[in-house]
């Protein structure tokens, strides 16, 4: 299981938001995705606890907390849905080489 963390600071780092869910039990992984295009980070977060029930407390405790003056949203991470390989139409002039 992995908990997601949404409306983070651009300017969060791993070791800031590994320090709000230590408080809830011991932290596998902290994973910030970044956008391919832009190298930003994207405004969330990947949080891996050590038990299911570490996390189902954090989620629990942080789901709509105050931090840095913005309201996080906590909770647990889905599956990523696969991308369909149909498109919808003639992308063929979209391709960029």
């Amino acid at each position: 299981m992995s908990i997601y963390v949404g409306n983070l600071p651009f300017e969060v780092d791993q070791e800031d938001v590994a320090e709000v869910f230590t408080e809830y039990g011991k932290i596998k992984r902290v994973h910030l995705p970044m956008d391919r295009e832009t190298k930003r980070k994207r405004g969330f977060a990947f949080v891996e606890m050590e038990t299911p029930e570490q996390e189902a407390k954090a989620i629990a405790a942080l789901d709509g907390a105050q931090w840095m003056g913005r309201e996080l949203k906590v909770n647990q991470a889905r599956e990523r849905e696969p991308k369909s390989s149909f498109s919808g139409g003639d992308r063929s002039q979209d391709r960029r080489y």
